[in-house]
């Protein structure tokens, strides 16, 4: 019977029992770490491949872990075989790191049998987690979507553009502005979000009707689920 409250040594010659529950409890604290990442999230680029990829590092980690063991040349091995993997995923939010990062150590963890400190790890992490998102330092509010259209530089629009955009947005943010046709033109991407009972197409139509309003376009959030 596997004491799960006591810190063991890694051993070459796991029995199937420990390495079973050694995997299973990595799954489980990876897929916490994904459902409290899933909740928190605020953005515009979810993807379900790196909440799957959370998941799926830490049953990596432990393999690794176990099958290292106590072997210095198992150990030298696995690193000269990684060593030939480039891993070239860049990530823009530092908090995706963390995550993955989380995942990670929790699989480490396990495969050195260090049960405690890899479930009060994991749930310390995660509780600190939701606290800093509902905490007033957390997001305030979150975007819809994208808003990106251009206008003439010199257009007498921008009163009824701001019209428009409070009458139909409960939030809206600047993101870019940027020159182009060689400065006759300004092109403007905004973040949004949507007033209740407000549709978008009527956004679109009241934003098209402005003179010399031209390229509309809104990107949803649920549009970019798995860019």
């Amino acid at each position: 019977m596997i004491d799960s409250t006591t810190v063991q040594t890694a051993s070459e010659n796991a029995n199937l029992l420990t390495v079973s529950y050694t995997l299973l409890l990595s799954f489980i604290l990876s897929t916490t770490l994904a459902f409290v990442y899933q909740h928190t999230f605020r953005g515009l680029s979810y993807s379900r491949n790196y909440v799957q990829a959370i998941i799926l590092i830490s049953i990596i980690a432990a393999v690794v872990i176990q099958a290292v063991g106590d072997s210095l040349a198992r150990g030298i091995g696995i690193i000269a075989a990684m060593a030939i993997i480039r891993f070239r995923t860049n990530f823009k939010d530092p908090r995706d790191t963390l995550f993955i990062f989380a995942s990670l150590t929790a699989g480490i963890s396990c495969g050195a049998y260090a049960f405690p400190i890899a479930i009060m790890g994991t749930l310390m992490f995660c509780l600190v987690a939701l606290v800093l998102y509902y905490s007033p330092i957390g997001p305030t509010h979150y975007f819809d979507g994208m808003l990106r259209f251009n206008m003439p530089t010199e257009n007498n629009n921008q009163n009824k553009l701001e019209t428009i955009m409070h009458d139909h947005c409960k939030a809206f943010s600047l993101v870019t502005l940027r020159e182009i046709e060689q400065g006759n033109r300004m092109d403007y991407a905004y973040h949004i979000k949507l007033r209740r009972g407000k549709r978008y197409e009527d956004l679109l139509r009241n934003l098209k009707q402005l003179e010399a309003m031209q390229g509309v376009n809104l990107m949803l959030q649920e549009a970019t689920v798995d860019l």
